[in-house]
């Protein structure tokens, strides 16, 4: 084997890195494994969620609005249909103390609680994109700086022994490019998947939508 290609590994240059090499490598880690936790996390929940969609058909099916909740809270682990149910109950069950909510009509009341239902469970199906859709775009920009400063550190080096030689520039400055291949790595699985959430999001959200509007209609009939 060439000696010249035997020391082009990723440990000689974190050997031959300084703090800020080394800080941009522990960054992009700490992006990979935030990011991978909330992929993992987030695809069984939209799974779950997605099981549990065709349960809004079995609510309506329900004899009454108790064991319409009662059948949503066994088949909505996630809570994104339950909420709505569960203040279509509550407003059913109202009292008429006095208060400025109680001075709408019913319409309005119903349209409020229903608004502030589906308000918690959009929260609860965007958790997380955010920080995919950051880690998505600002990974290869990290690489990327860790590339330039690695190769402004190997040339720095070289030049600092008064001889330029290609074998002596090429093992560094290719090491230093594997920085910017490791942000692309971190950051189109976090892309892919802000996608593919964002799909199952849309469908979720409208399929939330319409129940809100069978529920309105139902509580003002």
């Amino acid at each position: 084997m060439n000696p010249a290609a035997s020391q082009f590994t990723l440990s000689r240059f974190w050997e031959q890195g300084d703090a800020i090499s080394h800080a941009v490598a522990l960054v992009l880690l700490a992006m990979s494994l935030v990011s991978w936790f909330f992929i993992l996390a987030k695809a069984v929940s939209s799974w779950r969620i997605r099981r549990s969609a065709p349960a809004v058909q079995a609510f309506w099916d329900a004899p009454s609005m108790q064991d319409g909740v009662a059948a949503l809270t066994l088949a909505d682990p996630e809570q994104i249909f339950l909420p709505l149910a569960q203040q279509g109950a509550a407003q059913l069950t109202a009292s008429a103390r006095p208060s400025l909510g109680g001075e709408m009509d019913r319409s309005a009341q119903a349209t409020r609680v229903l608004r502030a239902a589906i308000q918690r469970s959009t929260n609860r199906l965007e958790a997380g994109l955010t920080l995919l859709a950051s880690i998505g775009a600002t990974a290869p920009f990290v690489g990327l700086l860790g590339t330039v400063w690695g190769i402004y550190h190997a040339l720095a080096n070289v030049s600092s022994h008064g001889t330029v030689q290609i074998d002596k520039v090429a093992g560094p400055v290719g090491e230093a490019l594997v920085m910017t291949a490791i942000g692309l790595t971190v950051a189109i699985p976090a892309v892919l998947a802000y996608n593919g959430f964002n799909r199952v999001n849309r469908l979720t959200l409208a399929e939330l939508d319409a129940f809100a509007h069978d529920l309105h209609a139902y509580l003002t009939k």
